[in-house]
């Protein structure tokens, strides 16, 4: 499956209905043995943007392509040039409430998982075990000549060095740790190889127009056929990377829930369709698990 960089898709008739009432969602949870996929909108409240929300990163700015990235040398020093500014951000960010508020309901057992489409390790910094990034992390590094991995923290240690002057002034940064960088400040920037074999060196995410590895792959779809319910969270779905998700789990017949905010790829295969900010949304949900109302159907 390779994934390119849509900005939006053509979404057909009218919106289904969407409600801001998360009872709903908070009986599902109930039961337990839910796969949680989360997308950018999980992290917008940590301070790193989504690609497709109303300021999304792709209403003004194209990704890097892997085919771009792998072909051209110049492709590949603009990426490492914005890049080594803006990893520093990302990786400054800290997990929101949002991401505290999934790690416990994994750690309740009514979260049976999660899958992350996001590349900035803000699950895994939050608590959260065993999680997938179906996209890969922006701290490691791959060699794709010699497939040798490598800390982030290493190449930019090796980047300071080659670049000792460096620097620029980010306008902003996207969900891929790129930055709007002016060209000049690219221009004279050196981008180093890999130690052991001289290769090209790429960070471990996975570019649009580049596959998701067939075992992650396939790791996914078993946590979704072991699960009794999918639910998004903070995703628009419109890449097919994580919408297939979707579709497997209303073709097995299992409930599919959506928080989001605005419309999604996956409106008609859900039966809760919740419009909400996550951090706040995510909150209520573990109050509502954990301070269960008398009388309510939601149970410990």
């Amino acid at each position: 499956m390779r994934t390119r960089p849509t900005p939006t898709w053509a979404a057909p008739g009218d919106p289904l209905p969407r409600t801001g009432r998360l009872a709903e969602v908070a009986e599902v949870l109930a039961d337990g043995r839910v796969l949680v996929l989360t997308g950018a909108g999980i992290s917008t409240e940590s301070g790193i943007p989504d690609y497709r929300g109303e300021s999304g990163s792709l209403r003004r700015h194209t990704p890097m392509t892997y085919d771009e990235f792998t072909t051209s040398a110049a492709g590949r020093r603009r990426y490492w040039a914005r890049s080594h500014l803006g990893w520093r951000t990302i990786a400054r960010a800290a997990p929101n409430s949002g991401h505290h508020a999934l790690a416990a309901l994994r750690a309740s057992g009514r979260v049976s998982g999660v899958i992350t489409q996001n590349v900035d390790g803000l699950h895994r910094a939050a608590g959260t075990p065993g999680v997938v990034e179906l996209h890969g992390n922006l701290d490691r590094v791959i060699c794709l000549g010699c497939r040798r991995t490598s800390a982030r923290e290493e190449l930019d240690t090796r980047l300071r060095t080659a670049n000792p002057d460096f620097g620029g002034t980010v306008s902003r940064i996207n969900p891929d740790g790129d930055v709007e960088l002016a060209e000049e400040a690219v221009r004279t920037f050196t981008v180093v190889e890999c130690l052991r074999c001289g290769g090209i060196l790429k960070p471990d995410v996975v570019f649009f127009g580049e596959n998701v590895p067939h075992a992650r792959v396939e790791r996914c779809y078993r946590l979704v056929d072991r699960a009794a319910a999918l639910l998004v969270l903070g995703s628009s779905l419109t890449v097919m990377s994580g919408l297939r998700f979707v579709r497997h789990a209303a073709k097995a017949g299992k409930p599919v829930m959506i928080v989001n905010r605005g419309r999604t790829r996956g409106d008609e295969y859900a039966s809760i369709r919740v419009d909400r900010p996550l951090g706040a949304a995510l909150a209520e949900l573990r109050s509502l698990l954990e301070n269960p109302v008398p009388g309510a159907a939601v149970t410990p």
